[in-house]
């Protein structure tokens, strides 16, 4: 598709209207609203046209159409897009939140789900053969943005990142074909595949390794601002000795009254819970807790601690760093961006990667950072019709006072899309062979998704 071309959006619609009769969605239409709807209400766009996808054939039509009448392409599959890359004004949206089939097979411990899935959705299916899989915190997300570009989760030190446990994929690529990626076909696809977001193909099926795992001693304890800076460093002494079943956030969240407080979130998943309960003991010392709520629970209710956290709606500007430890300026930058916060809606939270996530080998997948690590995102969050200018501003200085304790990069799918050099060096050693695969499997540079990708001279 040359990038001069000029669009013909009219051609495309009568053919995908003949493909798809009214899943095609136009300006106007009751139903174009609801599909270009994203989680982050300050996400403006205006796609040309929305194709509402049931399976991966229809999907492959679509791709062909686009790229005949010259239109941009975006994918909307869990919709949990806080960039907007989701959508392309003046393109076409491949709409796959009803690709959300989920087969389980006990047998072999697997579990396949089509392109739109949630994580919610997925565990639901799982939960009654006592199987997971690594999941991020917040169930509303789709499973292929979560795990295309890695997958933080509370079970990292376990199981791995979400992406590490991905057996293998159904793509579309760009020029409509339609191809599995796995060990045993499309190698190097899937190898890009597992941390170089979704770059290089539109993903319809993902099939992942599930794990044993019936329940989780987890919770959330909270304290007060005042203590944060012993907590925060209390925090990063525990999780440096933690071991593998054992994976800690931490950060600060809206307290009771709307307050800053900060948090620690321990998920123990052991087979013995009760091997997890002097790690609790310890995480209560931290501090004087306000909010003490540890039990046993099974994982996907222990998720739900999030659900009203990130309001569908509001607005938000994220940020990240990787930070290698908690060093006491790094705690100072922390503390101070709570203490300063510009809204009572928003949020730092900081994710433990440790344990089996390290153990993969740095060039097996594409993923870039396999030391353990510490990543912190910086969630700005404010209401509609509020000016963007303060909460931005907040989000952006305490990411550059965190700039000087961290490291090169940072998680993509939190990076900004104008951050390319960021992007360059969060894949780091891996970043040449994943151009390669990008200019071998798009190379008319038809997909730019989470994360963007910078242009290439290959």
């Amino acid at each position: 598709m040359s990038s001069a071309a000029t669009p013909d959006v009219a051609t495309a619609a009568a053919r995908l209207r003949a493909l798809l009769g009214d899943r095609l969605h136009e300006p106007g239409d009751a139903a174009y609203a609801t599909t270009t709807r994203l989680w982050n209400g300050a996400v403006q766009r205006s796609p040309a046209l929305v194709a509402q996808c049931l399976d991966a054939g229809e999907v492959a039509d679509a791709v062909r159409i686009a790229a005949r009448c010259h239109l941009p392409l975006s994918v909307r599959s869990g919709g949990h897009d806080w960039a907007g890359r989701a959508l392309r004004d003046g393109g076409l949206v491949l709409d796959l939140t009803e690709l959300r089939t989920v087969r389980v097979d006990p047998d072999t411990a697997t579990v396949t789900v089509g392109g739109g899935t949630t994580a919610a959705e997925l565990l639901a299916a799982a939960r009654p053969y006592d199987l997971v899989v690594p999941t991020g915190v917040v169930d509303a997300v789709g499973m292929a943005g979560l795990s295309l570009a890695g997958g933080y989760g509370p079970l990292c030190g376990r199981f791995g990142l979400t992406v590490d446990n991905l057996l293998g994929a159904e793509v579309v690529l760009a020029d409509g074909r339609r191809v599995t990626a796995d060990p045993l076909h499309d190698a190097e696809l899937y190898w890009a595949l597992r941390g170089g977001g979704g770059n290089l193909g539109i993903v319809t099926e993902l099939r992942f390794r599930a794990h044993r795992l019936s329940g989780v001693l987890a919770g959330m304890i909270m304290f007060p601002l005042a203590e944060a800076p012993d907590v925060l460093r209390g925090y990063g002494a525990l999780v440096a000795e933690a071991p593998d079943e054992l994976t800690v956030m931490t950060g600060f969240l809206p307290g009771p009254a709307g307050e800053p407080v900060i948090f620690v979130c321990p998920f123990y998943s052991g087979p013995d819970s009760d091997a997890g309960l002097p790690w609790m003991d310890r995480l209560r010392a931290l501090g004087t807790p306000l909010v003490d709520q540890i039990a046993p629970m099974p994982y996907a209710d222990a998720l739900r601690m999030f659900d009203g956290g990130m309001v569908d709606g509001n607005h938000y500007l994220l940020r990240t760093r990787w930070l290698p430890t908690l060093t006491d300026s790094a705690v100072d930058v922390l503390v101070d961006a709570a203490r300063q916060v510009s809204s009572p809606f928003s949020a730092l939270a900081v994710h433990h990667f440790h344990g089996a996530a390290t153990r993969v080998r740095l060039a097996d997948t594409a993923f870039g950072l396999r030391t353990d690590h510490l990543l912190t995102e910086i969630i700005a969050v404010w209401a509609p019709g509020e000016r963007a200018e303060p909460h931005r501003e907040w989000a952006e200085r305490t990411s550059a006072q965190l700039a000087p304790h961290a490291l090169p990069g940072g998680y993509p799918n939190l990076l900004a899309p104008e951050e390319t050099d960021r992007v360059r060096l969060a894949y780091g050693a891996n970043w040449p062979r994943l151009r390669r695969a990008k200019h071998r499997y798009d190379p008319r540079e038809l997909l730019t998704a989470v994360p963007t990708l910078p242009p290439s001279a290959h």
